[in-house]
C-alpha cells in the first residue's frame, strides 16, 4: 500500500518509517507543521525531517507553511483545546496531500509519541480520511519509544525537548523552573 506518513519530525518518524516499511508499505513522508514555536525551532525540525528522509532514502513532501498567527488565531481564546486544532490541522493538509497524490493511505508519526492523545488523533484521522476519501491508517507505534530514540541518536539527528507550539515551550520552562525550585 502506498501510504503517505505526516512527519511531525524525523526522530518520530523513524520507527512508524521502519515499521510501516517491514509490513511491505511504500511510504512517503509529509512535513507540515504550521505551529512549532520559534521560527528557529521550526526551520531545525524542517531541517532534521529532511535529513532524516535523506538517510532513510524515504521520498519527503515538504510544505513550508509557518503559520504562527493563524496557530494563535484559532487556539488563544481556548489553549486548552490547542492540541484539537493542531492535530486537525496536520492530518487535513496530509489528507488533502494524500488524496491529491493518489496514495491509498495517510497516517502520523504523532502515533509514535507516548505523550500524544492516541484517542483523538484516530478519531480525527478517521473523519478527515472520509472527508478525503483517503483512509487513515491507524498503528500504535509507542512500542518503539525506546528503538526510536535510540536510532535517531545514532543517525546524530536533533532530539526536540517539547512538543512544539509556544504553550508547549511554556510548559517545558515552567516544569523545569518548579524542579529547580524544589531540588533548590
Amino acid at each position: 500500500m502506498r501510504i503517505l506518513l505526516h512527519t511531525c519530525c524525523g526522530p518520530c518518524a523513524l520507527f512508524p518509517l521502519r515499521q510501516l516499511r517491514g509490513a511491505g508499505h511504500d511510504v512517503t513522508g509529509f512535513f507540515y507543521n504550521n505551529n512549532i514555536h520559534p521560527y528557529q525551532e521550526y526551520a531545525r525540525r524542517r531541517d532534521t525531517a529532511v535529513q532524516m528522509a535523506e538517510q532513510e532514502a524515504m521520498p519527503l513532501m515538504v510544505r513550508d507553511d509557518y503559520d504562527l498567527e493563524g496557530f494563535l488565531a484559532h487556539v488563544a481564546a481556548e489553549p486548552d483545546k490547542r492540541c484539537n486544532y493542531c492535530y486537525s490541522s496536520r492530518l487535513r493538509a496530509a489528507a488533502q496531500a494524500a488524496a491529491e497524490g493518489g496514495f491509498e493511505a495517510f497516517t502520523a508519526s504523532l502515533l509514535y509519541s507516548r505523550y500524544q492523545k492516541h484517542d483523538e488523533i484516530r478519531a480525527l484521522g478517521e473523519q478527515i480520511g472520509s472527508e478525503y476519501g483517503v483512509p487513515f491508517h491507524y498503528q500504535d507505534f509507542r512500542s518503539g519509544w525506546q528503538e526510536g530514540i535510540r536510532l535517531s541518536k545514532e543517525l546524530g539527528l536533533y532530539r526536540q525537548q517539547y512538543c512544539g507550539c509556544i504553550y508547549s515551550e511554556k510548559e517545558r520552562y515552567r516544569q523545569q523552573e518548579k524542579e529547580s525550585r524544589k531540588s533548590g
